[in-house]
């Protein structure tokens, strides 16, 4: 196959090869050409192949922050760039306005913000309907024309062209704006901005639905911490550390800790079964439960888990749920507990980490009535309990044992100096417990093993030292 040699296109150091070029790719051949249709068809498959192979990569992206990375890798891709930035800032107003750099770091980014926003292009599809779906900077040192602050933070970053397309979507309009940086003056050429504009199309529409889901989340992630508690009381004789980190589904998981009369502290970890807006919605009638029941009837543990199966049984006939609830005497580090089909809580102290010996039961609501024996538990000076969900436990991506294994081993690790601390001591055993995320961008890596083998499970872990 002849071809002629390619135009000059800005930039280097692509982050995806270039486009296959051919000679005239969408063009009629010219007269006389041999081969001049197998040239084109060519041309075309391989473009298709191209685009399908970029298009299916930004389906496999989960979140919205992975969706413009994926964006602005693959359009630097297509038109021959090595940086560029999407500002994110939907049509609707309802947020979330942000900027994402490509082979830009932070500082990048707050220099180009400096910059007004039309003369980068960053406002594009936000005028009446008719309104240009790109622009084109060829030579921004040499443009007359440009702002001087654009010309300014061009050469202080080192790009000299710039092209940028409008984002948006159906029904939702206009997403926002990418922008995508060349090292040297130059401009995409046809073929180029062909491909990237089939791309693009694809690429908002993603955005969108990933958008979409990332507002759903929030709104279910401000719901859940409406409904835990906002703190934690502050009791003589113990000090307590909180640490709690969200699932993506937004799960039934709670905790609560309230002081109650004579000096005592009521303890209680527990989850329902099921994730979204349901079961958030039972884990706040079960917790609102919970903390009256542990107000009137707290130095009986088992009661406590009682009233609360009533209370599951009468507003969620078919939901299970698991708890555990400890009463607490910190002046004589005496705690009496009793456990739905939780796991046990783990006591550490200087001579190591061992399970408390709780009574195995069924969680609440799937037998026709729970029963289980408390169990008193005596610690000594320095020591903490730590109370957790079951998420922790799955989101270690190991069998039940190996995860027990694992978590007893964590805290056993800890010196010291982090055993003093309860805060210290929960970031302790949650860094060693979970698995590392995976590199940033890319999707299906975060939690490799936990997380995204357990669905996101929701974390909690409370922990609580006597003195």
């Amino acid at each position: 196959m002849s071809t002629s040699p390619p135009p000059k296109v800005a930039g280097i150091h692509q982050a995806l090869p270039t486009v296959p070029q051919t000679s005239a790719p969408f063009d009629s051949p010219p007269p006389g050409r041999p081969g001049g249709v197998q040239d084109r068809l060519a041309s075309w498959i391989s473009d298709l192949t191209t685009l399908h192979g970029l298009i299916e990569r930004l389906g496999r992206t989960r979140t919205l922050a992975e969706a413009l990375n994926e964006t602005l890798r693959a359009g630097a891709g297509l038109v021959g760039a090595r940086r560029g930035l999407v500002s994110l800032c939907p049509a609707d107003g309802l947020g979330p306005e942000r900027m994402t750099g490509f082979g830009l770091d932070r500082a990048d980014l707050g220099h180009i913000e400096t910059v007004p926003g039309r003369c980068v292009g960053l406002d594009l599809a936000g005028g009446p309907r008719g309104a240009a779906a790109h622009v084109l900077h060829r030579d921004i040192a040499a443009d007359e024309t440009a702002h001087p602050r654009h010309r300014e933070v061009a050469a202080r970053l080192g790009f000299a062209a710039s092209y940028a397309v409008a984002l948006t979507a159906q029904p939702a309009g206009r997403l926002g704006a990418a922008v995508w940086l060349y090292d040297e003056p130059g401009q995409p050429d046809a073929r180029q901005r062909r491909l990237l504009a089939h791309y693009v199309r694809q690429a908002g529409q993603h955005i969108a639905n990933r958008l979409e889901l990332a507002r759903v989340r929030a709104d279910l992630g401000e719901v859940r911490e409406g409904l835990l508690p906002t703190g934690l009381p502050r009791l003589p004789g113990v000090s307590l550390a909180l640490r709690h980190r969200a699932g993506a589904r937004g799960g039934g998981v709670f905790w609560d800790a309230l002081a109650l009369p004579d000096d005592a502290l009521g303890l209680a970890v527990g989850g329902v079964c099921g994730d979204g807006p349901a079961a958030l919605a039972a884990m706040g009638r079960l917790r609102a439960g919970l903390r009256a029941y542990a107000v009137m009837e707290g130095e009986d543990p088992v009661a406590v888990l009682s009233d609360l199966e009533l209370l599951l049984r009468l507003t969620e006939p078919g939901r299970a749920a698991t708890a555990v609830f400890c009463h607490a005497e910190p002046a004589a580090r005496r705690l009496v507990l009793a456990s739905a089909g939780h796991p046990p809580p783990l006591v550490v102290g200087p001579a190591g980490a061992v399970f408390a010996e709780t009574a195995l039961s069924a969680p609440l609501n799937m037998l026709a009535c729970w029963e289980a024996p408390s169990v008193e538990l005596r610690v000594g000076s320095g020591e903490t309990v730590l109370l957790y969900s079951d998420g922790l436990l799955h989101r270690t991506g190991r069998p039940l044992d190996g995860a027990f294994a694992r978590l007893r081993a964590a805290a056993e690790g800890a010196d010291p100096a982090t055993r003093a601390d309860p805060g210290a001591l929960a970031d302790h055993v949650l860094r060693a417990v979970l698995p590392a995320p995976g590199p940033p961008g890319l999707p299906g890596t975060e939690d490799a093993h936990g997380a995204e083998a357990a669905g996101g499970a929701d974390v909690v872990l409370l922990a609580a030292r006597f003195r």
